[in-house]
């Protein structure tokens, strides 16, 4: 673990490498406690670069040094050192040469699970972003691309399965021993970030695909063995990517093989390493009886996802990790399409916007706040975040929308054709839609340098006598570290006027006016806009499909929320309208509860969210998303600052009440009629039904009246499906009082053999709202079903007691933060990443009420006085206390 004081790395400071490697040759042979692994490499100056090249130096990271060799000729002493951080070369010859270097490294010690390590048996790789080194002695940065030769050698009784990147050349046994050997090779050069090994029993799933032009590709899905029943829904998921991604934007596959590996320890989701792609097991694996829908609808996503990156991020990569973005936002953008395509479009949109405001926003409005692009970073891994991912897809969304879909799709083409092998920047990627759309995009690109959430006020007028309706609109944005003014930027506002009678009214925008058919684009800080031939005065719509990532801030009245919620054909729109009715009300509520007062909610405004989603026309997921009262995130986000956890809370409680209590019959009707007594299918229409049912019920025991609890147990009881039974036992667990541990108990005698469902069982108990929470967490930190070595049980019992327990997290006594504060202390010495991913969790603290902030202050206080922090857990303390 490093723990020195990490250097600030600076976007303005970048500068070609001095020396290329053209071809990399591993041998890597596997040992639990000494694997060794020699490199050669074939190395030559860089002709981009300015000035003399001078000493080689070679990152490297907790490797054992053994031996080098320039050309097979020993070097001596004076020549190199090598280091805790690296291996230099002082004088490397002037001509191309090849670098023989050979190391161990320690697996099966790697709790950091960065580079090679070995866990559950199974020897795994994770490079991004800088794990290579710890494999290797290499130029460790994504600008440096390599072919890649990779000979893996293991005892077969270990490790029967031995993978790597590329195309298989050869495989045997080795003669007189008890291990055997596998050669890939790679003829795509790649980052080494890209690189990845695999070796372990595992168990195969394998199918065949045949590319649009005729190409034959072997499937293969690999997981611990036991599981393999569990991963055919993946491998249906990657062959519905592949043959979107050929179909949506002209993509094919490239190799002989495409392999998926599901392990049980991973620090993230899922690697896209060329051809040989790693997964946290909790995305790839799913049955009837173990996985939700929202499991089944993540392993779809994230298959796609990575997938997809074999041209976002592998044929074509970023030149520097500032470019992150380039990469993993306009992948984004990409699997929201497939799902959008695959599912319900109305629906992904809804739950991304969640997603986007819950995380990013609130990222954008606290002290970790950076832009799309930084322009500097300490710790590079602690830039894998929602700005870099979700809003990085919002910008990717609102080009699309300004240049529309067809220069968007001939700017793809120009990029895909234009930068085929290279390590590309956010100017290259822009300058590509630039040409297709022969438009200046410069202040476009203002997305990528400010950071914040764009604000954009409306105000409307409408002259009866001239038939006129003009919208004065204004934007701005937060100060945010390191940047305390904006500039004005370009917000596409997608818009309507809809008439009395529910239809969408045609009007003529003046001339010169910067509308193009339904989008307003905002350039300025201040824009009047004036429509003629309005024949009465509109409702507007504005912001349908929300059509950019800002906070928009109307004076829409109850009334014209009303009427949007009946009648507005743009579904996110009329989804928002019954978001801000609710709203509206928690928020008048939270300020009488903070008062000492009990928060009152007008009936009108629940009967009014009741009758949309009682609309049987509608689509099922829909009208799901309709009852969901909004987030605790969104709350906080609209008081700003000074928020009170509690107080929060007891108003968004109140609102459900309100729902149980007035729409009781209703609800249980909607339950009722949901039931699916056919055989269980995880596609979209049955995902829907099963998300209205579990909606209704979760508002309907918000009372925690016997008869609705009895609902709730019979079907818990009764589920033949893992979201139905979860979804009652969530309900159970938070409304039934002690009568939720008999559940409990019973659900994990159940699953008790079924890690991914444990976590499941974990995540209930920490998310219960509640001041007795904390000790259950930390009772179920001693159960044996826990281990701080695994990120997946880490994430959820204390990731979902920190990020998902608004109210024991921010417990007025200061024990939440506390008790986080000690276990990110803990995590540190084991897994940088997740300490830090943890500690996250503090990014609002700053607008919290006074006691509650000086407490978190305390914390974070505490972490950084702390000797010995890894350069991860520094970095955000640091930033979380300027």
């Amino acid at each position: 673990m490093r723990t020195d004081t990490p250097q600030t790395i600076h976007l303005a400071d970048y500068a070609p490498p001095a020396y290329l490697i053209d071809r990399v040759s591993l041998d890597v042979r596997l040992s639990p406690n000494a694997t060794r692994v020699e490199a050669r490499l074939a190395i030559r100056r860089n002709p981009a670069h300015e000035g003399p090249a001078g000493a080689l130096r070679l990152d490297g990271e907790g490797l054992k040094f053994e031996g080098l060799d320039i050309d097979g000729v020993p070097l001596m002493h004076n020549d190199y050192a090598a280091d805790e951080s690296g291996l230099t070369l002082n004088s490397p010859p002037q001509g191309p040469f090849t670098l023989r270097t050979v190391v161990t490294v320690d697996p099966a010690a790697n709790t950091q699970l960065m580079g090679l390590y070995r866990s559950n048996g199974v020897y795994t790789t994770q490079c991004e972003a800088e794990g290579f080194r710890r494999i290797t002695y290499f130029l460790d940065r994504p600008d440096v691309l390599s072919v890649y030769t990779t000979r893996i050698e293991a005892r077969k009784a270990d490790a029967p399965v031995l993978l790597s990147n590329g195309n298989p050349v050869e495989a045997g046994d080795i003669a007189g021993t008890d291990r055997h050997f596998a050669i890939w090779h790679d003829p795509h050069p790649k980052p080494c970030y890209l690189f990845a090994l695999v070796g372990g029993d595992l168990a195969l799933v394998r199918e065949d695909f045949t590319t649009k032009s005729g190409k034959p590709v072997d499937l293969r899905v690999y997981v611990e063995q036991g599981n393999q029943d569990q991963a055919a829904f993946a491998m249906d998921a990657l062959k519905r990517s592949m043959r979107w991604d050929e179909e949506a934007f002209g993509r094919e596959y490239d190799l002989d093989v495409f392999s998926i590996v599901a392990v049980s320890h991973f620090n993230m989701g899922a690697m896209e390493n060329k051809g040989l792609n790693i997964f946290n097991d909790k995305y790839v694996l799913a049955a009837q009886e173990t996985a939700t829908d929202s499991d089944y609808e993540g392993v779809e996503a994230v298959i796609a996802h990575e997938y997809f990156h074999n041209w976002t991020g592998n044929r074509i990569t970023c030149r520097d990790w500032f470019q992150l973005c380039l990469k993993e936002g306009l992948t984004v953008f990409r699997d929201q399409e497939f799902t959008s395509d695959t599912r319900s479009r109305p629906v992904k949109r809804i739950q991304d916007v969640r997603l986007l405001r819950t995380h990013q926003f609130s990222e954008d409005a606290g002290p970790l706040a950076h832009p799309v692009r930084p322009q500097a970073y300490r710790e590079i891994n602690n830039f894998y975040t929602a700005t870099v991912y979700e809003k990085g897809a919002e910008v990717i969304r609102m080009l699309k929308t300004l240049i529309g879909s067809e220069a968007f799709a001939r700017g793809m083409d120009l990029y895909f054709d234009r930068h085929d092998g290279d390590a590309a920047t956010i100017e290259q990627f822009i300058a590509c839609f630039s040409e297709a759309s022969g438009r200046d995009l410069s202040q476009f690109m203002l997305w990528y340098s400010q950071a914040g959430t764009p604000e954009v006020a409306v105000r409307q007028s409408y002259d009866a006598t001239a038939k006129t309706l003009t919208l004065e609109l204004a934007q701005a944005c937060p100060a945010t570290p390191g940047q305390a003014t904006k500039a004005a930027m370009s917000i596409p506002l997608r818009f309507a006027l809809i008439g009395a009678d529910g239809r969408e009214m045609k009007a003529q925008p003046q001339a010169g006016a910067p509308v193009r058919g339904d989008v307003i684009e905002m350039t300025q800080e201040r824009q009047s806009i004036c429509f003629e031939g309005v024949r009465e005065q509109p409702v507007v719509s504005l912001l349908r499909g929300f059509s950019a990532p800002v906070k928009l801030k109307d004076e829409t009245s109850t009334a014209d929320r009303l009427f949007l919620l009946r009648h507005d054909r743009d579904p996110f729109n009329r989804w928002q309208a019954g978001q801000s009715l609710m709203m509206a009300e928690v928020l008048a509520g939270q300020r009488e509860a903070a008062g000492g007062r009990s928060p009152a909610i007008r009936g009108e405004i629940v009967a009014a969210v009741m009758d949309a989603a009682g609309n049987t026309s509608l689509d099922d997921a829909f009208r799901a998303e309709l009852l969901k009262p909004p987030s605790f995130s969104d709350v906080a986000q609209g008081i700003g600052n000074n928020v009170d956890p509690d107080a929060i809370h007891a108003a968004l409680e109140a609102l459900r009440v309100q729902f149980a209590e007035q729409a009781g019959a209703q609800l249980r009707a909607i339950v009722q009629e949901t039931r699916d007594d056919g055989p269980f299918s995880p596609d979209a229409p049955a995902a829907g039904k099963r998300a209205l049912k579990n909606a209704a019920l979760a508002l309907l025991c918000a009372s925690a009246r016997p008869q609705a609890l009895d609902v709730a147990r019979a079907q818990f009881e009764t589920a033949d499906n893992m979201t139905d039974r979860i979804g009652a036992l969530g309900v159970l667990v938070q409304r039934a009082g002690d009568g939720g541990a008999a559940p409990l108990a019973s659900f994990y005698d159940r699953y008790r053999t079924y890690p991914l469902v444990v976590d499941k069982w974990l995540a209930l108990q920490a998310s219960a709202p509640g001041a007795r929470t904390l000790d259950t967490v930390r009772t179920l930190m001693a159960h044996p079903a826990f281990s701080m070595s695994n990120p997946n049980r880490v994430r959820s019992l204390l990731g979902t007691f920190a990020a998902a327990n608004p109210v024991g997290f921010n417990r007025g006594d200061g024990a939440g933060y506390a008790f986080i504060a000690e276990r990110v202390l803990e995590l540190d010495t084991l897994n940088p990443q997740v300490a830090a991913r943890l500690l996250g969790a503090f990014r609002s603290w700053k607008t919290l009420e006074p006691g509650r902030q000086d407490l978190a202050r305390e914390a974070l206080e505490r972490i950084a006085a702390t000797g010995t922090l890894s350069n991860d857990v520094s970095d955000i303390v640091t930033r979380s206390l300027s």
